[in-house]
This record gives structure tokens, sequence and C-alpha cells, in this order.
């Protein structure tokens, strides 16, 4: 932010009375504008063993494959976040079982909740934002073009709980290192990772 949204006079860094961190502050009327985490909202959709992904066709990471996910918007839930993006993103029709994972990303300010979710009704097709949509046994998932980092920790904790067949709850905080690709999922660690287990085998 560069310039105040009630007045139109240039704002600045500081650190307000009585608060513990820098933020935007009006030079003129004096508002501050707090800048919170952004919340992204996706499903993860199994079917006969095989997930399904969307190969995106807008930048960042065009090219790329996802499960269905973007932006949560004013006025929804984060479950009808995600089955909005499902519908915009893979034209699919889908209902919401429950949450698969939590992961912050404290780097960027953006928290990831992704639902896993079962159709509706059995056709998929490339929304205006996708290039493809198609359906990926476990084994053949394709970690070398995945879009995010987040999508490749959230991935490698389904195919986990896919090993030991079971079902839970994840929660972490996904943390770069500080350096390198941050596109690159080798230089981020998951951490505080907590899995509530649903149904152990």
């Amino acid at each position: 932010m560069n310039y105040c949204s009630h007045c139109g006079h240039a704002v600045e860094r500081r650190v307000p009375p009585g608060d513990d961190r820098p933020r935007a502050v009006c030079s003129g009327c004096g508002a501050i504008h707090y800048e919170n985490p952004r919340a992204v909202v996706g499903t993860l959709i199994e079917q006969h063993g095989r997930l399904l992904l969307c190969r995106r066709a807008i930048e960042p990471a065009r090219g790329l494959w996802t499960p269905p996910s973007g932006f949560l918007e004013l006025g929804e839930s984060s479950p009808a976040g995600a089955l909005r993006e499902t519908r915009e993103e893979a034209m699919a029709h889908a209902a919401i079982e429950g949450l698969f994972c939590h992961i912050d990303l404290p780097h960027i300010g953006q928290s990831y909740l992704f639902y896993r979710a079962r159709l509706l009704a059995p056709d998929v097709a490339a929304g205006p934002e996708s290039l493809e949509v198609a359906w990926f046994e476990p084994d053949g998932l394709p970690f070398g073009q995945l879009a995010f980092p987040v999508i490749h920790t959230a991935l490698e904790l389904w195919l986990a709980d896919r090993r030991e067949t079971r079902r839970a709850v994840h929660h972490g905080l996904l943390r770069w290192s500080g350096a390198g690709n941050r596109f690159d999922p080798a230089n981020y660690v998951l951490e505080e990772h907590m899995a509530l287990v649903l149904h152990p085998r």
C-alpha cells in the first residue's frame, strides 16, 4: 500500500503507539491500515484411488499442476469457497467430506485449507483458469510439475496417509529457508506438524 484508502495521502511504515510491529500509517489522517494473511482454499477429490488435478492457465506457475484451489472471497465460508474454486477450475460439482490440511505460509502471509471432497456428478473439464484437468494415480503424481511448494507438501501428506491406510487432519507451518528459489520445495521445511488421526488402520 502506497496511499491511504480513506484520504489519499501517502502512507509510511511505522509502529503505531501500543502496537508491536510496523504498519501502513497514513501521513494525513493517521488511519492505520492492517495487512492480514489471506486464505487459499481448495479440494482433494479422490475417485477410484486417483486424485483430480488441474493444470494452471494463469500466472504464477502457468502450465503446472495443482488441486482446484484459489483465494477465499469475502462473504463465503472456507468450504463454500473450496467448492466454488472446484466448479470454476474443474467444472466439477462436489460435496465436502471434511478438512484435510491447514498449512500456514507466514513468509507470504497465506494460509492454505484443503478439504476432502467427493464428486456429485461424474463429469469434469477444464474451466477458464485451467489448461486441462486429469486424474492421477498415487504413484504417478507430477511432483516435478506442481505449481507451488505447499501443493508438494499437501500431496506428500496425502500419500503418507494412504501408505498408513489412515485418514487424518493435518496442520503445519511451511517454513522457507530464506535462500534459493521460492518455488523449489527443497527450500522448505514443514514445522509444527500435527496430525489428528480420524480413522487409524
